[in-house]
């Protein structure tokens, strides 16, 4: 059998203040999965970091909207954030901060790493004068796979 994609699509402006409305989104839909509390929060963090990013660099000062999406894909939930404003230009640098001292990261540069230990999968596509695309999963681990 083939699993049901589910979808659900929040647009809202790419402000801070709207942020916390993505994160209890989120929270609804992966509790509705049986994802943990403490795997959620994880997720949280993320999402946040990608609606922060967008946030912060995509529109400079003007206003602008991030779309983001939720993807219920058998056990797993693939959330993307998107906007169409600037693309950040050290995304595509960032492959890892090994052999660096944690000094030599950029000032707001972690939010990358830090999506990339709390999910399964993360990936940043950016066009310029097409916006950024941050995909990330993040697969449930049934109860006989956690130790």
């Amino acid at each position: 059998m083939i699993d049901e994609v589910q979808k659900v699509v929040i647009s809202l402006p790419a402000t801070a203040e709207f942020v916390d409305i993505v994160r209890l989104n989120l929270y609804g839909i992966a509790s509705k999965m049986g994802f943990s509390y403490e795997e959620i929060e994880d997720m949280k963090v993320a999402v946040s970091e990608a609606c922060n990013n967008s946030v912060l660099y995509a529109y400079k000062d003007t206003n602008g909207m991030m779309e983001v999406t939720f993807e219920i894909i058998g056990d797993a939930l693939s959330i993307t954030v998107r906007d169409e404003g600037e693309s950040f230009d050290s995304w595509g640098e960032r492959s890892t901060l090994h052999d660096k001292n944690l000094n030599e990261a950029q000032i707001g540069g972690l939010g990358f790493y830090l999506m990339q230990a709390l999910m399964d999968d993360v990936s940043v596509m950016n066009e310029a004068g097409k916006g950024t695309k941050v995909v990330m999963t993040r697969r449930l681990m049934k109860s006989e796979e956690k130790v």
